[in-house]
């Protein structure tokens, strides 16, 4: 059985993937990349807003255009949107073969099982890789699942459930396999890395983990994304500071910056509290480099309270800064808001607030001219610098050939095209050899535990 996966969404989303093609491949499948190649087509969908609730039901359509056309034997709807929206896609897509919320997955292979759209032999293969994609070099790894933090605007805890963290060695397990796959970044996803470990009994924390994967693995680059200021401890930052393999860089949202709007978002810290943190973030970790974002046009957003986050953005300088308009998501407390910001108002102020930190950035990214530094080389002459992150925070254009996956010395000499950097080549470090990968074929999760689950 020939199977595409389509993942749409978050980065958390694209682990969940590998995880599950891994078991489908396990049981006779064959990934192919382009859907109309395909027999059964697998669309893991997001539901975290409208846009992308829009992409995802296309994709479904799509797919089910497919099957109509004889181009596939079956369409399967997977994941965080239609946790949400289940009935609704069942009475609306007929031509779609079952539909599994994201809290459901445990039944994607016996579902497929019953349908005789799998093999039902299992043959574990250690050692050989996980599906990768494109860029087997950089990886994503999950550390926990679901989401404590009662957040006005946001319904991943109606999509992902309550907070789980995952056991430590079982994460640390995962991460050598990918190692062994060739991987020479891995980044740390969950929706609050900081939050790891408070919900399980064995007092282990994330400072923990870090420590865990510098012993364990030999991964050059250890990136944290996505963490809640408040849960950032001074024993995580002197871990950060102290492990010249965790890159110096955190992936931090702060949403806003006036009091009364975090208020009501239900945020958990205020103006005072996140600029103190800032600076002893940047105190405790030299060159740590601070990515957040930040929303705009919240229901009760004044002129005032944006001029408070222009203001607080000017004084802080952050080095990167996603900024997205509000829009109101079904279940959540802000729904029950009235939105009362102008759809115009909300875009005028995103296109303030981006021209913004556009000029912010080029003033923090122009102090880093002259350093020398280590990049990743993604080939073709692009790279990425510590501070930019895979696929988020631009790239680096070199003056000569590195092997794709190969760091290299390099001294950075400009900045071009407001988020891209232009850098000399100074020395190539030496690319370890390629894993041995037994039959091609793809490690069955069994081999690498239950992630928590």
């Amino acid at each position: 059985m020939r199977v595409a996966l389509i993942t749409l969404g978050c980065d958390k989303n694209t682990v969940d993937s590998e995880r599950y093609l891994a078991q489908l491949v396990d049981h006779g499948a064959v990934q192919v990349d382009d859907a109309a190649d395909a027999e059964l087509i697998i669309v893991n969908t997001c539901g975290f807003i409208d846009a992308a609730k829009a992409e995802s039901i296309d994709a479904i359509v799509a797919a089910g255009r497919m099957k109509s056309e004889g181009a596939a034997q079956a369409v399967v709807a997977v994941g965080c949107m239609v946790e949400r929206h289940k009935g609704e896609l069942e009475a609306a897509l007929p031509e779609v073969d079952f539909f599994l919320g994201a809290s459901e997955m445990e039944q994607l292979v016996p579902r497929l099982l019953e349908r005789g759209l799998i093999g039902d032999s299992v043959t574990q293969h250690p050692g050989v890789r996980l599906y990768a994609g494109d860029t087997p070099h950089v990886r994503y790894l999950k550390i926990s699942e679901g989401c404590d933090h009662g957040c006005a605007f946001c319904a991943i805890p109606l999509m992902r459930g309550k907070h789980r963290s995952f056991a430590l060695d079982e994460i640390v397990r995962e991460a050598q396999l990918l190692e062994l796959q060739g991987a020479r970044e891995v980044n740390l996803v969950a929706q609050d890395l900081a939050h790891y470990g408070r919900d399980r009994q064995d007092n282990l924390r994330l400072p923990d983990l870090l420590e865990a994967l510098v012993r364990e693995t030999s991964i050059p680059w250890i990136r944290n994304m996505y963490l809640y200021s408040a849960g950032i401890t001074p024993r995580l930052l002197e871990v950060i500071a102290r492990e010249s393999r965790i890159v110096r860089y955190l992936d931090m949202p702060i949403q806003h910056a006036s009091d009364a709007v975090l208020e009501r978002m239900r945020r958990p810290e205020r103006e005072k509290t996140i600029r103190e943190k800032v600076a002893r973030f940047r105190d405790a970790v030299p060159e740590l480099a601070i990515r957040t974002t930040c929303i705009v046009g919240f229901p009760g957003e004044t002129d005032d309270d944006f001029q408070r986050l222009c203001d607080f953005l000017e004084e802080i300088k952050f080095e990167r800064v996603g900024v997205f308009t509000y829009s109101a998501q079904e279940g959540t407390r802000a729904a029950e808001m009235v939105d009362d910001v102008p759809d115009e108002v909300k875009r005028d102020r995103l296109e303030r607030l981006t021209e913004l930190q556009r000029a912010i950035t080029a003033e923090r990214y122009e102090s880093r001219l002259g350093q020398r530094v280590l990049v990743l080389s993604e080939g073709d002459r692009r790279a990425r610098l510590p501070w930019q992150a895979d696929d988020i925070d631009g790239l680096t254009l070199l003056d000569a050939d590195v092997p794709v996956g190969a760091f290299a010395e390099v001294e950075v000499v400009d900045v071009v095209d407001d988020y891209d950097f232009e850098a000399r080549v100074l020395t190539v470090h030496p690319t370890p050899a390629a894993p041995v990968v037994r039959s091609g074929r793809v490690l069955p999760v069994t081999s690498v535990g239950s992630f928590g689950r």
